[in-house]
Parts: C-alpha cells; sequence; structure tokens
C-alpha cells in the first residue's frame, strides 16, 4: 500500500473532495484524521473508514481558528503519535460576481478559508514534520490560482494564486528538513461546492464537452493526484504544481 504506515491529517474532509482524499488515503494504508466544521458529515465519513477496516477519526476543524489548527494536530499526534502528511483542502468559493461587487466582508472570509487557512495549516503542521524528519504537504489551489478569470469571484481566485505561491515559498524553506510541499489545481470538479454551476445534466454534459477530454472532472481524479504527492512515489517533487484540469490549460 502506498501509504502505509503513514498519518494523514486533511481540512475540509467532510464531504467532497476531501472525504473521497480520505477514503482514498485510509485504503492505501494511512491513518487519517479529518478536520472540518460539518460534525455530523465528517463522523460519518470516518465512521465508513473503520467499518471498511481503515483507521481514522473527526476533529472539529474551523481553518481559519489557530487554536482549532493547534487542537487538530495535537489530537492527531495524541491519537497516532505523529504526522507524516498534511492536506489543506478546506476552502469556499464565494459569490460569483465581479471584483467591484464583492463586499469587504466576503473578500475576508474567502481570503481566510483558502488562503490564512492554508497558512495556519503549514504554521502548526510543519513542526511535528520536523520532529518526524521529514514529511508531505498537499495545497488544494486551482487552475485559477494559475491564470485569471473572467466572471469568477476575484477573491476565491486570489486566495488560489496566494496558495500557489506560498507553496513555493514553505518548499524552497523547508526543504532542508525534507518536508515537501506542493500544490494541485483541480479544473472543473463536480462537488457539493460546485454543484449550483450544474443545474441539471444537461448543463453539466453541455459544461464537460467544452473541455478537451469531454467531461467535468470527478473529486477521485484530484485524489489520485493528491496520493501521488502524498507518498513517497513524489520524493523528488516540491514547489511543484499539479494541474487538473481536463485539458483547458494546454489550448
Amino acid at each position: 500500500m502506498r501509504l502505509e504506515g503513514k498519518v494523514a491529517l486533511i481540512s475540509g474532509g467532510a464531504r467532497g473532495m476531501g472525504a473521497v482524499e480520505a477514503e482514498l488515503f485510509a485504503k492505501e494504508g494511512a491513518k487519517v484524521v479529518l478536520g472540518d466544521i460539518l460534525e455530523t458529515e465528517g463522523k460519518k465519513v470516518a465512521s465508513e473508514i473503520n467499518e471498511s477496516g481503515g483507521q481514522a477519526f473527526y476533529v472539529s476543524l474551523d481553518v481559519t481558528s489557530e487554536d482549532d489548527w493547534i487542537r487538530a494536530v495535537s489530537a492527531t499526534v495524541q491519537r497516532y503519535g505523529k504526522l507524516d502528511i498534511l492536506v489543506n483542502n478546506a476552502g469556499v468559493r464565494g459569490s460569483l460576481v465581479h471584483l467591484t461587487e464583492i463586499s469587504g466582508d466576503e473578500w475576508d472570509q474567502v481570503m481566510g478559508i483558502n488562503a490564512k487557512g492554508v497558512f495556519l495549516g503549514m504554521k502548526y503542521s510543519i513542526p511535528e514534520l520536523q520532529k518526524g524528519g521529514g514529511g508531505s504537504i498537499v495545497n488544494i489551489s486551482s487552475l485559477v490560482g494559475i491564470v485569471g478569470s473572467k466572471g469568477r469571484n476575484a477573491a476565491y481566485d486570489a486566495s488560489k494564486g496566494a496558495t500557489r505561491v506560498l507553496t513555493k515559498t514553505a518548499a524552497l524553506t523547508y526543504a532542508k528538513d525534507h518536508i515537501r510541499v506542493n500544490s494541485v489545481h483541480p479544473g472543473p470538479i463536480r462537488t457539493p461546492m460546485t454543484e449550483d454551476s450544474y443545474p441539471d445534466e444537461q448543463t453539466f454534459e453541455r459544461s464537460g464537452r467544452q473541455i478537451p477530454l469531454g467531461r467535468i472532472g470527478a473529486p477521485e481524479d484530484v485524489a489520485y493526484a493528491v496520493l501521488l504527492l502524498a507518498s513517497d512515489e513524489s520524493s523528488y517533487m516540491t514547489g511543484s504544481e499539479l494541474v487538473i484540469d481536463g485539458g483547458i490549460l494546454a489550448q
């Protein structure tokens, strides 16, 4: 198994891409901690993993809260003895409005979850990775963390761009500690967060036909990329950005 003996903390692990990542990690031998504000959903995913023979538990985690991150990392180490992998997966999209229509409060909320949350996750996880002699951090950015977009939420785009560059800064800073830090940049993925983009199956299929590979991505498409970066198979990758977009950026 690709993550046998590893301990992973995944933020936003209660649903969508985070839940699929948690399930895949457990299947590959990792002990998984799911951090999320969605208690019912998070406990359900952890329970399903345990019932399937894996090892997982849920912790309450508001990624904008330093205290929550301290508690989540501490709970991980207390339960499993160490931390090897951090996946900063939690995120929020915000309203699909133009820059001049975004309120200051919404800007702060989106940046707080998507950018500050990544910063805090790394801030409190890196000391534990250092204690263990190294590890892997995977930050979920976006296609719009690399290129701009028209008509989307500028706060979301900015937060994902911040995640991309913060990933590279952390990768260079902690390479000496054998801590690898990489980012994943999904294109359109059908998750609970993006469901309103596809109000019916006709819209979903029509949107997919506009992508070179002919379909909208699934959470599993991202999860396998995250698995690669979390595993020792990517031991010579750090500061990299892995694009999972069906070919959009190749156009």
